[in-house]
């Protein structure tokens, strides 16, 4: 079973994926006429201002929403593992995709907010299989990227961040004997999966208002936290920090001796990873962004380009510097002998570790320059990191179950099993292995990000028409106000209501 899921891995994360996430973000940052730097000064403002309403959340709270996605594992542990097999050119193929990402997930949360409607419940709802269907008119093609949803963010991606969260606390509890006060690692990884399947629970049986309350309150301070923790690492390092940006670009392109083999390793990895990270394209921030209470679909879609930036820019690096300020890190590259792929290391930082064990070289950097008690901190760290996240996977995957559901009010027993569900697989993904997790987590990943950045390429227009919308009704000195039936745009039935 592992054998087939990895192969399948292979299929769907191939170069081609990798050429087409690339490609989408370039072809879209000309578009929009480079509006992520261009509108930096705007996103900033109305990332901290908007409104709320019974149907939506504030622009912040649909932010933080979006971020709790975001901002998982992928920060710590899969930057770990990009440097891991991509060496530390891989940091700046992932600044790439950050940069490139902010104007696809641009295109993507406008194209959300243009075709979201109001649920059986009052509730805003939208995201891709929404604007696939009425703006494609491809129900057939909706109804797929719905039910990937379901499964990925249902069912594989949280058992990824479940076995981050037990890895990196076992980590730590079992250096101070907790091991063998319950009968091994298994055991406590398994007693970690239940805790916090529990507090999950008492969140998400609560609805999206729970679920909003409590990330606009955790996102902002972790991500801060973890920052000013980076930055104290670096300070304590500062004198390693000009090789380590050396390393970092001369590798990307080849030119370093160790690394310089790798350079294909690095392109991949970089990219991989920072999807995985920022999910810029993968279509999950759309979800979210669907969910807020503006005057203009353009306005969400600033803010969520404005999650790439601070997602890939000051989180993802920040990870990044501490690996490689400490030289806490591995980089191996594959050596194929008789058939059988090997992993030979270039650089062994933290001998012994292997790739899927990501967190563990964020944690023993910072051990490395605030012996003991940085472990502790990485783990509570990736502990809100990686449990937002999976709260945010729950509201994604309701969302298309709602979708599913059509017109009527979604089935309380189907709301019940996916509930259930992913308590489930947070208990599943604890315990079991790393590489499985992962390697189940990139297929969710990579499935929706083909059906996704397909549709976002052939449904760009109307997301560029309202930017130019938006544009033009700032330079008039207004508040800009949204009207689908001046500027051409079909089927955006909640805005032609409104208008």
């Amino acid at each position: 079973m592992e054998a087939l899921f990895n192969w399948l891995n292979g299929i769907i994360w191939s170069n081609a994926l990798i050429a087409l996430c690339l490609g989408a973000g370039l072809w879209f940052t000309l578009r929009t006429r480079v509006m992520q730097v261009r509108g930096f000064a705007e996103m900033c403002r109305l990332t901290v201002t908007g409104q709320k309403s019974d149907a939506g959340v504030s622009s912040f709270q649909a932010l933080a929403i979006s971020m709790a996605g975001r901002m998982g594992i992928g920060n710590i542990a899969g930057v770990a593992t990009a440097i891991a097999y991509g060496g530390p050119g891989a940091v700046f193929w992932m600044w790439v995709m950050g940069f490139l990402g902010a104007s696809t997930s641009y295109i993507e949360c406008t194209l959300a907010q243009i075709y979201k409607e109001k649920d059986a419940e009052g509730r805003y709802r939208g995201g891709p299989a929404y604007y696939i269907e009425k703006a494609m008119g491809l129900k057939w093609y909706a109804v797929t990227f719905a039910v990937a949803t379901v499964i990925a963010t249902g069912l594989l991606l949280p058992g990824v961040q479940a076995n981050a969260i037990a890895d990196s606390a076992s980590n730590v509890l079992c250096g101070a004997g907790a091991c063998e006060a319950v009968g091994g690692a298994g055991a406590l990884k398994l007693w970690i999966g239940l805790g916090v399947a529990a507090v999950l629970a008492l969140i998400i049986f609560g609805g999206i208002k729970r679920i909003a309350t409590f990330a606009e309150v955790v996102v902002p301070f972790m991500a801060l936290a973890f920052i000013l923790m980076a930055v104290i690492v670096m300070i304590a390092n500062a004198g390693k920090v000009p090789a380590m940006f050396a390393d970092i670009f001369s590798s990307a392109f080849g030119a370093h001796a160790a690394f310089g083999a790798i350079i294909g390793q690095a392109i991949a990895w970089g990219v991989k990873r920072g999807i995985y990270a920022n999910e810029a394209g993968q279509g999950t921030g759309p979800h979210a962004a669907a969910a807020a209470e503006v005057s203009h679909p353009a306005k969400q879609g600033y803010v969520q380009a404005f999650a790439i930036y601070f997602d890939t820019m000051l989180v993802c690096t920040s990870t990044a510097f501490l690996l490689l300020s400490t030289g806490m890190y591995n980089t191996f590259r594959t050596v194929t002998e008789n058939g059988k792929d090997t992993l030979v290391a270039i650089v062994s930082g933290v001998p012994g570790l292997q790739p899927s064990e990501g967190a563990q070289f964020t944690q023993a950097a910072v051990e490395s320059v605030l012996p003991g008690w940085g472990a502790g901190f990485v783990a509570l760290a990736l502990f809100f990191f990686a449990f937002t996240t999976i709260m945010a996977y729950y509201y994604m995957a309701e969302t298309n179950l709602t979708y599913l559901a059509g017109v009527k009010k979604t089935h309380p027993l189907a709301t019940l099993l996916l509930r259930l569900g992913i308590v489930g697989m947070v208990v599943f993904g604890a315990y079991h292995n790393a590489a499985m997790a992962w390697t189940l987590g990139d297929i969710g990943v990579g499935l929706m990000a083909w059906l996704n950045v397909i549709a976002i390429l052939i449904l760009q227009k109307p997301a560029l028409i309202a930017l130019r919308d938006y544009e033009r009704q700032k330079k008039l000195g207004v508040d800009p106000v949204f009207d689908p039936e001046a500027l051409g745009i079909r089927n955006a039935h909640f805005w032609k209501k409104q208008a």
